[in-house]
């Protein structure tokens, strides 16, 4: 073998990572590839002029009731412990009479919205929702349907990609000393846990960074912010010297996400120590700020989610409920009524907050859980341990209502039906992969084009479904 030519491990070993920005070549051309093969989570172009650039989930984990928030149903209060018209209404379980709303209804600003007493303030912003009454999902079980809204499959067992990890993939961030998708989810994790912001077979750079919004000091909500042992100067030159057998470690092991992931987290975290404990340190806000978000743990929420896609994050998921659903199978007057207290003046908040700034026309808010509720009662199920069940909804996942706003939806306005009960999508029905394509959409993205290559197929947030519902488009 001639000495000058390197032996075919040498030549794999220095080759094997310009192999791999080959492969994603096709896409990458669309996302400055020069930058992305480099950084991550440099800003990417989307596929055409994008109408929003940053998304706020607002997930009401559980399933709220579409008959009892925003989508009336006058038939419900005529054959209010009636048999419905032509049967039991089932879905998972076996259901007794119609019920009628405990909630009032009323119509809100100029564009007449329906909406009930369960969220006063929110109906107040009633021009800028729009509010989408004919959603449906695939099975009336909280775990796949949390994984087919957050990850467009709802295969428990089989891990795919979160909503917020492709937007950031697609777009990456405007701020490279915060992670561009960020999840606040208070007291833990909801149910099937971090699969609901995982990257999966994405790179870890896209992966959601978790925050624990019940803890409100910057040293508890995000642990080890600062580093108490180190000056910032010596903890450089240590950073570096790791980043550098990391990168090693990476050429011997050719392409392998993992490094990656672990040599994108380490400088984050580095760069985190001061942009973090600004973004996250909402006690320097005015005191208007907080009369108009309420100083609870919601309104903190959404006032740190202001603030980070103010300061140029991507996607922020912001959980309501995860450990007290809006999964009311009992008393949902009670149970409902709780949790729209606590979630209705800080979502109004936000909303106000974010069109004073200029910020909604280019942002997109979504809020709604994973399905609906039967407009019918439950009734007990033989040998089903649990809460007594007295006045109050299944889980439904043939119809149910979700609302956007702004990033370039049309405001003030109500899409598709549900039957004159409320229990199935039966007008412009439009399916959770019809959201998300709608959605990257929205953000300048073909939902078709941006794919990803694993295990020898193409992957997409939509699968090989979903439309784009133009009608929503202002």
């Amino acid at each position: 073998m001639n000495p000058n030519f390197p032996s075919r491990r040498d030549f794999l070993r220095h080759t094997g990572m310009g192999m791999g920005a080959l492969g994603l070549s096709p896409f990458l051309s669309g996302l400055n590839a020069a930058d992305r093969s480099l950084n991550p989570l440099a800003p990417g172009q989307p596929h055409f002029a994008p109408k929003a650039k940053r998304v706020i989930h607002i997930f009401a984990n559980g399933g709220p009731s579409q008959v009892d928030s925003f989508d009336y149903k006058p038939a419900l209060s005529k054959y209010n412990g009636q048999e419905a018209p032509g049967g039991n209404l089932k879905t998972e379980r076996r259901t007794g009479t119609l019920m009628q709303s405990p909630f009032n209804f009323k119509q809100h600003g100029q564009s007449g919205l329906w909406a009930s007493d369960l969220f006063p303030k929110v109906a107040e912003m009633a021009d800028d929702l729009c509010v989408i009454n004919s959603m449906y999902a695939n099975v009336p079980n909280h775990e796949p349907s949390l994984m087919l809204m957050n990850t467009g499959a709802e295969r428990v067992n089989v891990v795919r990609p979160s909503m917020g990890s492709w937007v950031t993939y697609g777009l990456g961030t405007e701020n490279e000393n915060l992670p561009g998708f960020v999840s606040l989810c208070p007291g833990g994790v909801p149910i099937v846990e971090t699969q609901n912001w995982r990257s999966a077979f994405l790179p870890g750079a896209y992966q959601g960074a978790h925050i624990d919004t019940k803890n409100s000091q910057i040293s508890k909500l995000i642990p080890d912010i600062k580093n108490r042992r180190m000056p910032r100067e010596l903890q450089r030159s240590q950073i570096d010297l790791i980043q550098e057998m990391n990168r090693n470690d990476q050429a011997n092991q050719l392409h392998d996400s993992g490094v990656e992931a672990r040599i994108h987290s380490l400088e984050l975290a580095y760069k985190m120590q001061i942009e973090a404990s600004d973004a996250f340190d909402v006690d320097h806000e005015p005191q208007h700020i907080w009369d108009l978000y309420g100083d609870t743990l919601h309104g903190r929420q959404m006032l740190i989610a202001r603030r980070l896609v103010e300061r140029g994050v991507r996607f922020v998921q912001v959980w309501h409920g995860a450990g007290q659903p809006w999964d009311s199978h009992s008393e949902i007057a009670k149970n409902h009524g709780r949790l729209g207290a606590e979630a209705d003046q800080p979502i109004a908040a936000l909303l106000q907050d974010l069109k004073q700034r200029g910020l909604l026309e280019d942002t997109l808010v979504i809020w709604g859980g994973e399905f609906g509720r039967t407009p019918s009662v439950e009734l007990p199920t033989p040998g089903r341990t649990g809460p007594n069940l007295k006045l109050g909804r299944d889980h439904n996942h043939h119809g149910f209502t979700m609302w956007l706003a702004g990033g370039g939806t049309k405001g003030g306005f109500q899409y598709g039906k549900t039957d004159e009960f409320g229990y199935k999508a039966v007008e412009n029905e439009m399916h959770v992969h019809d959201l998300h394509a709608t959605v990257l959409h929205l953000l300048g993205f073909d939902h078709e084009k941006l794919t990803y290559r694993y295990a020898g197929r193409d992957f997409r947030l939509t699968d090989v479904h979903g439309k784009v519902f133009h009608d929503l488009i202002a």
